[in-house]
């Protein structure tokens, strides 16, 4: 399995539209891509750091997901709610329960 993880620095004010709109445009999208296994949003609201975390079948399935032309208007969206723009890493993800 592989997953991407986005560190984001979201004005802490705007944490909760920030999920929001990850629960309501992103993830839809990422439910109709091939290969995508689940996402987790990591969040402390009162500093405005957060991380998503995508797992993806291959590394094929998420560097697709990687450039999802469905991906790009949330993304545009989510950018004015950001005190810095998001940095994104790729791992193998190692399940070990």
């Amino acid at each position: 399995m592989f997953a991407r993880v986005t560190h984001v620095q979201a004005k802490p004010e705007k944490m909760g539209e920030v999920v929001a709109l990850y629960a309501e445009s992103v993830l839809p999208v990422l439910q109709q891509l091939q290969g995508f296994k689940a996402t987790f949003l990591l969040t402390d609201p009162a500093s405005g750091k957060g991380m998503s975390v995508t797992l993806w079948e291959s590394d094929a399935d998420r560097l697709a997901g990687d450039s999802a032309a469905a991906l790009r208007g949330p993304i545009v969206a989510v950018m004015p709610l950001l005190a810095a723009p998001p940095v994104a890493q790729s791992f193998d993800a190692i399940s070990l329960a």
